[in-house]
């Protein structure tokens, strides 16, 4: 059977989307012992910044999260939930890939649903042996 390349980036495409989101499920609900699934969705040497936290590689990328967890800032308990939206992923057909997308970070969402932050998610993504993972994700407020 051909292969056929615009089906492939279709499908390369709707991975990503679908990592961009399962990154945002597990950063909600992982718990801080359940933490590999979030980890692994990064390369080894994946970058995580945003304004006043940045990490370089999962070992640091996985405290940033055990961290956010100890402080009640997100995972289980902490009501609060990642909203992505406005996805525009591109994928031109080789191992790389980028993403830009938008981020409402809201709080007290068992009782009073408030926007925290509002983020710009600049991504970039490779594929490996192990499929697609985030590499680099830049977080910029506002």
């Amino acid at each position: 059977m051909a292969h056929d390349p615009q089906v492939q980036k279709v499908a390369d495409e709707l991975t990503i989307r679908n990592l961009i989101s399962r990154l945002a499920h597990l950063a909600d609900m992982a718990g801080a012992d359940e933490l590999d699934e979030y980890v692994g969705l990064f390369t080894e040497d994946a970058s995580w910044s945003m304004p006043g936290a940045s990490h370089q590689g999962r070992a640091s990328i996985r405290e940033g999260a055990r961290q956010r967890r100890a402080d009640g800032r997100q995972g289980p308990g902490s009501n609060s939930r990642h909203i992505i939206t406005t996805v525009a992923v591109a994928v031109d057909g080789s191992d790389t890939a980028a993403a830009d997308s938008y981020l409402l970070f809201c709080v007290d969402t068992a009782s009073s649903p408030t926007v925290q932050l509002v983020c710009h998610y600049h991504d970039s993504f490779q594929r490996g042996a192990d499929g697609w993972r985030l590499a680099k994700r830049q977080i910029a407020l506002g």
